[in-house]
């Protein structure tokens, strides 16, 4: 990991177990920098189950059969 993390304890007095599961927990996330999720092509969504919108009556449209 080339960057440093930096934590600041704002109020009370952590342990240092817990705050060695802080940073754990923020360095094992996942880093989102240029990383963009792949287009959804139309001819696969059109596999997928209709879904009706949101909206006015839609959890009642929902349980309706198609």
């Amino acid at each position: 990991m080339s960057e440093q993390l930096v934590v600041r304890v704002e109020r009370g007095a952590p342990t240092a177990e817990e705050i060695a599961a802080v940073v754990a927990v923020l360095s094992a996330r996942p880093v989102a920098a240029g990383v963009a999720e792949a287009p959804v092509s139309r001819w696969w969504r059109s596999g997928l189950p209709a879904v009706p919108g949101a909206g006015s009556g839609a959890w009642q449209a929902s349980g309706l059969p198609r």
